[in-house]
């Protein structure tokens, strides 16, 4: 997927393609060859590839009173009744950078206050929320509003502004926000975003035309060593694994039979809008015609819009001029955009997107020098994995910052995508082709990714790439497919889906004060008298003391529902290798303990049970 390895096949098939798709047009430099605004070849100078996201000023005093709102899903039916507005309210000691250049205002206020607000509809002032009020700590509140007052059903969407003021403030704050009253769909499927959670939730037949969460776990499908073949049981066989999404890579290929056994058989998938040879997703016509052919398939949850914009340092508008395409024809699928870079134009790339995925592939790469002869820092290089160290970290670590450009810009959060490794093509020394990435993941690093990255934060995972033809290994359709097939077993189906999916986000666990546990990831999701706990043993080292950590309210262990360990794992009570490494866990005087200590690269999930 990274442009140093395509670039050169790509040349070869089509001569005609602009040197533009290589150099890029954003940044500096833009006559120099750029991934992520930074030349890779020899004999270029370095230069700061610009794009960076600004960090907030800081303010002097008392802090600043910030409140944004969102409607709590990406769109209503008018099968519902009820609406909703999540309203966020922030004190800050930071200027962010947007609320400088939006109408809406940063004042300091002291914390007692209330916030008195209305929320209404801009182009008739209908009033949906009327007289309500928060406190500047509340962080996120849910208001309700009758859908009723909003009258017929509209495709395009309904503007609706926020206004309000501080009790015994003169000041006046207005934000506005818009929402989609759809009618209902009467073919095909609906997928809503949760903007409390994050989550997706999906209807179609299958599922009775009731909204049920949906964690998409699987892979990108390739066309020409699969899909090409025409056969519904390989797609079968790829199913019963226990995967429940794919993004099939059909391209300008007759790929209709195979939506159509996805649809038969209820596999989710996300529609690739993409032209590997033409860049044609950037050809809003072609873009139109793929969206019109593909709207109304029952297994259809959302678009692939756009695939690393930022490292291909693309025009600025491309993701907002096809995400605008998309939302027209079909505004009740939300659009997903990959982006590459860890900090290139972060707000720009993804502007267009619903859903911002992240495709951070650190296993087997040299993080410090690359095949192009250079050495790779913030200034120069690519080595596969922008600014990675090169170990299963690096996933959180960048799902950790695109969340935190977000708060740096005052933006509301958008739903968050993991990518995984799963895939080698052998790596910098290989002597006939050399590549990024000397081999592939392990399945235990493929199980540390996966759950570190819904740690913090990912909704979903769309793995690179089924099957495997290239690469050092040849191990991922029989090694590390049935691998994720087994972890999607347990984390997008019921109970372990209805925690992530729509009911709480990650709170993280901190092991700070444990001697040998730094790299340890923990976190728990609460849902109901219960809590779901995932723990990562981050690091390669095993930990040999017992790692113990605490989720308030706890009085037991309900269920384990995974643990993996050195070649073995537990999952759905059976063990599979022999079962030695995997770490032992005790409930004791509220606390979730190892005894045994941690394996490297250990992962294990649980239900607790709560007072």
């Amino acid at each position: 997927m990274m442009l140093p390895t395509f670039v050169f096949g790509l040349l070869a098939a089509v001569t005609t393609v602009n040197c533009q798709w290589f150099q890029g047009s954003t940044g500096n430099y833009t006559e120099e060859p750029r991934w992520c605004g930074r030349v890779y070849y020899t004999n270029h100078s370095a230069f700061d590839p610009g794009g960076q996201t600004p960090q907030p000023t800081s303010v002097c005093g008392q802090p600043l009173f910030y409140v944004q709102f969102k409607p709590r899903y990406s769109l209503y039916l008018d099968t519902d009744t009820q609406g909703e507005f999540v309203v966020k309210t922030e004190l800050s000691q930071y200027s962010y950078k947007l609320a400088q250049n939006n109408s809406q205002k940063m004042w300091p206020c002291e914390c007692t206050n209330k916030f008195v607000f209305s929320i209404k509809r801009a182009s008739d002032g209908t009033t949906l929320v009327d007289n309500a009020s928060v406190t500047a700590d509340t962080a996120m509140s849910v208001f309700s509003f009758d859908l009723s007052r909003l009258g017929n059903t509209s495709l395009t969407p309904i503007n609706v502004t926020l206004t309000g003021e501080p009790e015994g403030h003169n000041l006046t704050w207005t934000a506005s926000s818009m929402l989609y009253y759809l009618p209902d769909k009467k073919n095909g499927s609906v997928t809503k975003i949760d903007n409390l959670n994050g989550g997706m939730l999906f209807k179609n037949s299958a599922s009775n035309q009731t909204f049920q969460p949906l964690l998409a776990y699987g892979f990108y499908a390739k066309w020409e060593t699969f899909l090409a073949n025409h056969s519904e049981p390989e797609i079968q066989q790829y199913a019963d694994m226990g995967l429940n999404a794919m993004t099939p890579m059909i391209g300008r290929n007759d790929g209709a039979w195979a939506l159509d056994y996805m649809n038969k058989i209820n596999l989710t998938f996300m529609f690739d809008l993409r032209d590997q040879i033409t860049f044609e997703y950037q050809n809003l016509t072609y873009v139109a015609e793929k969206v019109k052919a593909v709207k109304d398939a029952e297994a259809l949850f959302a678009y692939w819009s756009m695939d690393e914009p930022d490292g291909w340092q693309y025009p600025f508008n491309t993701t907002t001029l096809a995400a605008d395409v998309i939302r027209g024809l079909d505004p009740y699928h939300p659009v997903a955009d990959v982006l590459n870079c860890h900090d290139y134009y972060f707000h720009e790339y993804s502007a267009g997107a619903d859903i911002i995925m992240e495709d951070v592939y650190p296993i087997g790469i040299n993080s410090s020098f690359s095949h192009w002869g250079t050495k790779v820092n913030a200034t120069l290089g690519d080595c596969g994995c922008d600014t990675c160290r090169g170990d299963v970290r690096d996933v959180p670590d960048r799902l950790d910052d695109l969340a935190k450009y977000e708060r740096w810009l005052g933006l509301w959060p958008k739903t968050k995508f993991h990518c995984p490794q799963s895939f080698s093509d052998g790596g910098i020394n290989d002597p006939v082709a050399p590549g990024y990435w000397a081999r592939d993941p392990s399945p235990e690093e493929e199980y540390a990714m996966t759950l570190l990255a819904l740690n913090h934060g990912a909704q979903s995972m769309i793995s690179w790439a089924y099957p495997t033809t290239a690469g050092a290994n040849q191990t991922i359709t029989n090694i590390l497919a049935p691998a994720h097939g087994r972890l999607a077993r347990v984390i997008a189906t019921s109970p372990v889906v209805d925690f992530l999916v729509g009911n709480d986000r990650p709170h993280p666990i901190s092991f700070t004060e444990q001697a040998g546990a730094v790299q340890v990831d923990a976190a728990y999701w609460m849902g109901g008298q219960q809590a779901l706990v995932c723990v990562v043993n981050g690091g390669n080292v095993d930990i040999h003391m017992p790692v113990s950590l605490s989720v308030p309210n706890a009085t037991g262990i309900a269920s384990t529902l995974w643990i993996s360990g050195h070649n073995s794992t537990l999952f759905n009570g059976t063990t599979y290798g022999n079962g030695t490494t995997l770490p032992q866990w005790n409930f004791n005087s509220g606390e979730l303990i190892a005894v045994n200590g941690l394996p490297g690269l250990s992962t294990s999930l649980f239900i607790l049970s709560l007072n």
